[in-house]
């Protein structure tokens, strides 16, 4: 696979990035895609591994190396590199089903295990992936190819984020009839309305949605299952139910003056942004705008640095992240040896505009929020913070108080919002996800399915799409009393 000698010749070089202080006058995408001759010679550096840890999906020390997928890395890689991009095209739809939403968002669990990691550079394995896609959507490949036939069976999908949209896309091309029932006024999940514009363009998942309707799916937008359509319905109307319904339950802050006017949950922050960005054009007064403001966002995580982006665009006063965990060492450590994913600090596009525009690294650590401080008309002014322990214990004489008019909180997710599983009668698991038998997609009501971070818990769109190839699989599997 590859050239034998590519990784001793080429060096890697990924898509370069804009410079942060001209990207921040922007919310397009800022890493323009390399040549045809330069993506040829990055999938020539793939080594012809005999084991290629790169598709393992192997769970290493209690983390996954590898793509859950088992994206057939070398087989397209070595495509890649003899110019036949439509031949790897087709062994890269094999196994993902959008690997345009991958190769701009996914942490490259590919390129954590790959051999040439070992002793040097990886290879720019999403990076590859992405340039397979977006040439076949440039030269016209990616055209509709609805079932030659229909099984006469339904299926209702529950949420139109990557897990939902993969199970529909997976039972659709088996023949099944799929309906997509999303609450909010778009269908995309956490693809439209939780991920930046930065990382990923809507009209990139708009594209998508199109195709899939080209291809027979129907999507029902701003249709709360649960609440505006009671199961029964569901379950009368459709053969199958398949819940992908999220963790949208946002973990919050206990902490005395929580009830101040400037909080908000990163989620709904980023959302609002993205919904006045398309239907408004961030026009003032119609999202929670940053700018002017200082900025205090607790969660050292993705969306953390999703939201000091966000912010810096705003064009707010300052930015800080508390993180309550240490900082992660800048190179593995003897007990985290490759292809274990490597547990290193990580310096995501946020953290490297608030370098640039204020002078700094943004992160805090070690840090919480104690208590916020509002006005007499009940605004947020600061918020009073302690250091912790390596027992994230609070330190006595750490404190100090942040001037703060905007707090958001981006503390994770506690699992699916309650309201849909106690609609459906659903059984929970100690983490408040929906409870399913081990390696299976089945709830205990027969007939209704669930997965990905409703199932699962918060994680990775790339692991939501194997939840939702998964499901159909199991779905069709009961629908047809047996799977292809």
């Amino acid at each position: 696979m590859g050239k034998p000698t590519g990784f001793l010749e080429y060096p890697r070089r990924g898509n370069p990035a804009q410079p942060p202080l001209e990207r921040i006058r922007h919310f397009q995408e800022f890493h323009p895609r390399l040549s045809d001759e330069e993506r040829r010679q990055q999938g020539a550096r793939c080594m012809a591994c005999g084991v290629p840890f790169c598709q393992s999906g192997a769970v290493l020390n209690g983390m996954v190396s590898g793509c859950p997928l088992h994206n057939l890395v070398p087989e397209w890689n070595d495509l890649v590199y003899t110019g036949h991009f439509d031949h790897a095209l087709a062994r890269l739809l094999k196994t993902n089903n959008f690997p345009e939403f991958t190769g701009r968002v996914c942490p490259a669990l590919c390129e954590a295990a790959c051999t040439c990691g070992l002793h040097g550079d990886p290879v720019t394995v999403r990076e590859n992936e992405l340039g397979i896609i977006e040439d076949a959507w440039e030269h016209g490949l990616m055209t509709p190819r609805p079932p030659r036939s229909r099984t006469g069976k339904r299926v209702a999908v529950v949420g139109s984020g990557p897990s939902g949209l993969a199970c529909a896309d997976q039972l659709n091309h088996r023949g099944h009839t799929v309906t997509v029932f999303e609450r909010e006024d778009r269908p995309g999940g956490l693809l439209m309305y939780g991920i930046p514009n930065m990382k990923l363009e809507k009209p990139v998942v708009l594209r998508r949605l199109e195709l899939m309707a080209a291809e027979g799916i129907t999507f029902r937008t701003g249709v709360d299952v649960g609440r505006d359509m009671v199961p029964e319905e569901l379950l009368q109307d459709y053969d199958a139910v398949v819940l992908c319904c999220g963790a949208a339950q946002p973990r919050d802050l206990a902490v005395p003056g929580r009830s101040a006017d400037g909080v908000w949950f990163a989620v709904d922050f980023l959302k609002e942004t993205t919904r006045s960005l398309l239907d408004h054009d961030l026009a003032e007064g119609t999202y929670p705008s940053a700018k002017g403001k200082q900025v205090v966002i607790v969660g050292g995580g993705d969306t953390g640095n999703d939201c000091v982006g966000t912010c810096i665009r705003h064009g707010c006063a300052g930015v800080v992240q508390l993180e309550m965990m240490p900082k992660a060492p800048d190179s593995r450590t003897e007990n985290n040896p490759w292809p274990e994913w490597p547990r290193v600090c990580k310096t995501d596009y946020g953290q490297e505009e608030a370098a640039a525009v204020f002078g700094h690294d943004p992160r805090l650590y070690q840090t919480t929020v104690t208590e916020l401080l509002a006005d007499e008309k009940g605004a947020l002014q600061a918020v009073k913070t302690v250091q912790l322990d390596k027992k994230l214990q609070p330190v006595p004489g750490t404190e100090q108080t942040l001037e703060c008019q905007l707090l958001l909180i981006a503390a994770g997710f506690l699992g699916p919002q309650s309201y849909v599983p106690e609609a459906f009668g659903l059984e929970l698991t100690p983490r408040s996800c929906v409870k399913t038998p081990e390696g299976s997609y089945q709830t205990n009501v027969p007939g209704v399915f669930a997965a990905g971070d409703m199932r699962r818990g918060q994680s990775l769109v790339v692991w939501a799409i194997q939840e939702g190839r998964s499901a159909a699989r199991e779905v069709d599997a009961y629908l047809m009393g047996y799977t292809n």
